[in-house]
């Protein structure tokens, strides 16, 4: 299928996709509203396919690609789900210890999307986890409908356990130089900045993209380099930055923010119309300057 841009489509209906994407509404009340825009022989249900995942477009780097290695882990999570299951990527060549970065996927589980941006980072020299938050009800599905139903049956806390333990596990692995960042995106944006909280000095650098912020009491125990990427349509993350801006600045924290004009909730995601090339393109840029900057010894 051609890809499609965030452009070619009325702001109500990307809205009214965001909502079902994140299970504010079922697909029958998305198709339901977004019956209006069906015009000129365009069918609601050909509306609704250009406008979810096509995982094809993402494969930025291949899984058999030379330069890299990939394994799957399992990290114990007692104080979560028992265990966690992920894809861990580093560079084929690797000499001597790494810097690690966790990479924490949206609300519908480890998506080819997220396995990707895994393996982008062992090309640009990193070790990288993608934990699968879907881990304790069998993994991703392979499909983001699945797994955002999936997603709603797990326990928000034990996930947020689980994520945790897949940090620490990360930061000691025999590969890592005990530098650790993460990265997530959505709902994983959100983790990072919990994350941040709860690991205060083990965490050295974080980049959420339009994660929910922490409150004011939480920002004071960060200790990490925060740069986190916002879109410039998004009000319900919107809406929090202020505030998150405010006490990361009189709590003395060392913070960038970003807001990136033009661009829609999920603009580094490339496998929907949502995807803005040149905003994703600067804030990886971005992240991986950050991450150079502060986990390499």
């Amino acid at each position: 299928m051609e890809r499609k841009h965030a452009s070619e489509f009325p702001q109500e209906l990307l809205d009214l996709f965001h909502e079902y994407q994140h299970g504010d509404i079922t697909r029958r009340t998305f198709l339901t509203r977004a019956q209006k825009f069906a015009v000129g022989g365009l069918t609601v249900g050909a509306l609704f396919d250009s406008l979810k995942p096509n995982y094809a477009w993402a494969q930025q780097v291949p899984k058999d690609d030379a330069r890299i290695k990939t394994e799957v882990a399992t990290v114990p999570s007692p104080q979560g789900n028992g265990s966690i299951k992920g894809l861990l990527a580093r560079p084929a060549n690797a000499t001597g210890k790494l810097p690690v970065v966790l990479v924490v996927h949206e609300n519908r589980g480890l998506n080819p999307y997220i396995e990707d941006v895994a393996r982008r980072f062992a090309v640009a020299n990193f070790v990288a986890f993608a934990p699968d938050g879907l881990t304790s009800v069998g993994g991703f599905p392979g499909d983001d409908e699945k797994g955002a139903a999936a997603f709603r049956t797990v326990d928000g806390m034990k996930m947020a356990n689980d994520f945790e333990a897949a940090a620490r596990w990360l930061k000691g692995h025999a590969a890592s130089n005990g530098k650790l960042g993460a990265v997530g995106f959505c709902y994983g944006g959100g983790v990072v900045n919990t994350l941040a909280v709860r690991l205060g000095a083990d965490m050295a650098a974080g980049a959420p993209f339009y994660g929910r912020q922490p409150g004011a009491e939480d920002v004071a125990k960060i200790r990490a380099t925060i740069m986190a990427h916002y879109a410039e349509t998004d009000p319900g993350i919107a809406a929090g930055i202020p505030a998150f801006e405010q006490a990361l600045k009189a709590g003395g924290k060392s913070y960038q923010l970003f807001t990136y004009p033009g661009t829609q909730h999920g603009f580094h995601n490339d496998t929907t119309p949502r995807y803005n090339e040149a905003a994703a393109k600067l804030a990886w840029q971005r992240t991986l300057e950050l991450f150079n900057k502060t986990l390499r010894s």
